[in-house]
């Protein structure tokens, strides 16, 4: 089960009280206080672990609490320290406080390791407070208590291409024939329900990480649909594809304007990442000049037709791509307008390379 979020809390360990004691041996007469100290409370720490992929294991868990220390104990024995509370997440993580809404980590190195919180100090045994006056002393410190944190952890997918469309629009079907990864697809709106990861191979030597979203509707930032609960997972992503349908009802204009609206209400940063658009389903178009369709659309958005084709698209279809010959990459203009088909795999190796040349642009 894919599960993004959680809320609970989290306590470290109570340091382990002083030791009250006296040596008592065969003729050791008076051996004076030899109470111990305490252990030391457990400590809190996240570990990040890129085998795992999901928050699942803290679904449903109200507290997660380190162990105490050990008390003392006599012949100046100091008691066990706690072991340390280490908390599994997968890479991506960050952890909020959940009363202040603050960032306390952000997770996102395979390895990394971070104290969360403290364990309490073990109290101090009752040898330490000997002396000249009070050489008889009874007195202990009880220890520190551990420190609890009510936190809320929030998994956003760390990916390379963020695939951003309307439900149905292809989405699942590109990333299953050019990655590893194997969505589910059919032929009804939200079939995608959780981020999907692929690994697209680019030569031998090359490849990157596509991340495939549920589908975003008019209203997705406001909360209607999936895309409030998962656009979140594309805000790592260094570019985004947006897919426009033109065997859509919706124009091809109409989907675009409202892709970008509702990224930029999300995200203003997100909004302003690199990104490409691909014109999906070529193969379903059922209009009557398709060719004629895409000119209209590369014109609406304010581009003309590209004359270049280092990444072999089909010729077949007009399609735009920035000529950075003399020019420095304009990240405000799509990198490339291509129209593709992911069931006939009509320029579907050409995209990826394209997508992994933006990916290189600075």
């Amino acid at each position: 089960m894919f599960i993004d979020n959680a809320r609970f809390v989290v306590s470290s360990g109570k340091g382990g009280q002083g030791c009250s004691s006296f040596r008592r041996e065969k003729f050791v007469v008076k051996g004076g206080p030899d109470g111990g100290d305490g252990g030391k409370g457990g400590d809190v720490y996240f570990l990040v672990d890129s085998n795992t992929d999901t928050l699942s294991n803290y679904k449903g868990r109200k507290v997660f609490k380190a162990e105490n220390g050990k008390q003392g104990m006599g012949s100046r024995m100091t008691g066990k320290s706690a072991p340390e509370l280490v908390l599994v997440v997968p890479p991506g993580t960050q952890v909020f406080d959940n009363k202040t809404g603050e960032l306390l980590l952000d997770l996102i190195e395979e390895g990394q390791k971070i104290k969360l919180l403290e364990g309490g100090k073990g109290g101090l045994g009752n040898v330490h407070f000997k002396n000249s006056r009070n050489q008889r002393p009874t007195y202990f410190q009880p220890g520190l208590p551990g420190v609890s944190q009510e936190i809320r952890l929030e998994l956003k997918l760390i990916a390379d291409v963020g695939l951003v469309g309307y439900p149905n629009v292809g989405k699942s079907t590109l990333i299953s024939t050019t990655s590893n990864a194997n969505p589910e697809v059919a032929d009804y709106e939200f079939t995608t329900l959780t981020p999907k990861l692929g690994v697209v191979e680019v030569g031998d030597y090359n490849s990157f990480v596509m991340a495939d979203i549920p589908g975003i509707i008019d209203g997705a930032s406001e909360g209607r649909g999936l895309g409030l609960e998962f656009l979140r997972h594309i805000e790592r992503t260094k570019t985004l594809l947006f897919l426009i349908d033109v065997a859509n009802y919706r124009t091809m204009i109409d989907q675009y304007n409202v892709l970008k609206e509702e990224v930029a209400k999300f995200s203003t940063e997100l909004s302003g990442r690199k990104f490409a658009i691909a014109l999906s389903k070529i193969d379903g178009y059922y209009g009557e000049d398709l060719q004629a369709d895409i000119k209209k659309f590369i014109s609406d958005i304010g581009l003309e037709e590209a004359k270049s084709n280092e990444y072999g698209f089909d010729k077949e279809y007009p399609y735009y791509v920035q000529d950075l010959t003399y020019s420095r990459y304009d990240e405000s203009k799509p990198y490339f307008v291509l129209p593709i088909s992911s069931v006939t795999r009509k320029n579907t190796k050409s995209i990826a390379f394209a997508l992994y040349s933006l990916l290189e642009k600075k």
